[in-house]
């Protein structure tokens, strides 16, 4: 099978993409961003010193000039325990200004900040740590390093400044090198696709509810206040209460999570009657959403847009983005290219408009930390291979089809999880939903969903009859497991299948 990518065509896509040019390799680029995030940092810092940069829910709330006092003392700190350039900072303190402050500080350092998953049993944060050969490992009891005001004069755009880890679903997680470049492109990228006022200080305040240790969270919403001037008020644990609460007293303007997060948000007694007027951006991703669910956010805030994002950690976040506009009609697309990148298509058949996604733009990576075999799998010919297979519609939409290993091959017909899931999520009582193949003697494969009602029951007769409503025969499930507990996820709202895997027991077929 060809590996030769089909380019996806841009002639309809609705971002501004002035700016933005080829290098010598055919890469787009923009050409007049900040050289490294401590230039766009330090913009901030001498135009609006007093403005409000961070704020810790429950604890400290930082001012640009606080942040930038903070940041270098940090700096100082680990430049005096010996941290020098590219030297590997693991950073595992609970979401909060500490966070902020030793991600910052480790980049005045010249250093790369290793944001690690607080959630990971000790032997995969050992592994992380291992890997990616930190010298200096802030736990969550560490005291942050403290120093003579310090940092590094000499950066420039190529240089590694993060590495995150991908979520591990498929073996160990491998480090993904992120540059200065990487990052404020993502940056640049969030201001024009989710039109996001640029330069806006005070009225741009993003609530993070996601852990700082994901892209979403940190790249596309922590970073993305900085690069506009705005406030970053993070949630330092999802809590749907204080989540209402705080959209309300700290004029949330930008809010970012998963579909089944807002499903149980807009379910909860203490959201009706919450003063959202502040709000103008709402954004989900990760994961499919349901029409239902768009209608119903759309009716909860009035005045704000609603956007779907898709992206990875190996593309600093932002690959696609499904504006307002679409967002009723195409609930089941993840949108256009954003104007950093070429999509392409390799394709898995005959229709050449279907098949693998990959991407390649001033936001991809190099490769994988110390994983030459994976970036010589994942990297041909300078394409990142998604994983995802794809669908790109007459106006250039794209759709996300499934990931490879998820689809379900039931008797020679295929079966796309995501396509079941999306109407299960519209099923009555259905706050979240996994569909996995269930093997069988005969078919090869079968349809298996596993449900989460929230604090409702599911009516497993009414969804079903939905699904025959929605669903070609072949696709609707003949297994189904109710749980009582969410399904596992990964931080940045991705179904963890094979943690599912383990779990589920699946009991007579349905028909």
């Amino acid at each position: 099978m060809t590996r030769t990518p089909i380019r996806i065509a841009r002639s309809r896509n609705p971002f501004e993409e002035s700016g933005v040019a080829l290098d010598a390799a055919g890469v787009r680029r923009y050409t007049d961003l900040p050289a490294t995030l401590v230039d766009v940092l330090r913009t901030h810092v001498d135009a609006r010193p007093d403005a409000e940069a961070v704020v810790e829910v429950g604890g400290r709330r930082l001012t640009y000039a606080e942040l930038w006092d903070g940041a270098v003392r940090v700096a100082g700190g680990l430049y005096a325990d010996g941290v020098r350039s590219g030297d590997r900072v693991a950073i595992r303190y609970p979401a909060g200004v500490n966070w902020v402050l030793a991600f910052w500080g480790t980049v005045l350092a010249g250093g790369i900040a290793v944001p690690v998953n607080t959630r990971s049993a000790e032997p995969e944060v050992r592994y992380v740590l291992d890997d990616a050969g930190a010298t200096v490992d802030l736990t969550a009891e560490s005291p942050l390093p403290d120093g003579d005001p310090y940092f590094a004069h000499d950066l420039e755009p190529d240089d590694v400044a993060a590495m995150f880890y991908t979520s591990g679903t498929t073996g160990h997680p491998k480090g993904v090198p992120t540059t200065h470049e990487a990052f404020i492109t993502n940056a640049e990228n969030m201001i024009r696709c989710f039109g996001l006022p640029r330069d806006s200080g005070s009225e741009l305040r993003t609530l993070i509810s996601v852990p700082l240790f994901h892209v979403t969270a940190c790249n596309s919403q922590l970073l993305v206040a900085a690069y506009a001037g705005g406030a970053s008020v993070i949630l330092p644990a999802l809590d749907l209460p204080t989540l209402i609460e705080v959209l309300e007293t700290e004029r949330i303007s930008f809010i970012v999570t998963v579909p089944a997060v807002y499903s149980l948000l807009l379910r909860h007694p203490d959201f009706a009657g919450t003063d959202l007027s502040a709000v103008r951006v709402v954004g989900y991703g990760g994961a499919p959403i349901a029409p239902t669910l768009v209608r119903a956010l759309k009716a909860a805030f009035p005045q704000a847009s609603l956007l779907n994002g898709y992206g990875m950690t190996e593309t600093a976040a932002l690959i696609t983005v499904l504006p307002d506009h679409d967002a009723a009609a195409h609930a089941d697309s993840v949108g256009y290219p954003v104007p950093s990148v070429d999509l392409g298509i390799v394709p898995i058949g005959t229709d050449p408009a279907v098949g693998e996604l990959v991407v390649r733009g001033a936001n991809v990576t190099s490769g994988y930390w110390n994983k030459p075999a994976a970036t010589a799998d994942a990297l041909v010919d300078g394409w990142l291979h998604t994983g995802d297979i794809v669908r790109v519609d007459e106006a250039g939409r794209v759709h996300i089809v499934d990931r490879v290993k998820d689809i379900i091959i039931r008797g020679g017909e295929n079966v796309s999880s995501v396509e079941v899931e999306a109407v299960l999520l519209s099923a009555p009582g259905v706050a979240d939903a996994a569909v996995l193949a269930v093997p069988d003697e005969v078919m090869g494969e079968k349809v298996g969903a596993v449900l989460f009602g929230g604090e409702a029951a599911i009516d497993l007769d009414a969804v079903l009859g939905h699904c025959r409503n929605h669903l070609a025969d072949f696709k609707i499930p003949q297994f189904a497991a109710i749980r009582t507990e969410p399904l596992p996820r990964n931080p940045g709202g991705k179904l963890l299948k094979s943690q599912l895997r383990g779990q589920v027991r699946w009991g007579a077929p349905l028909r």
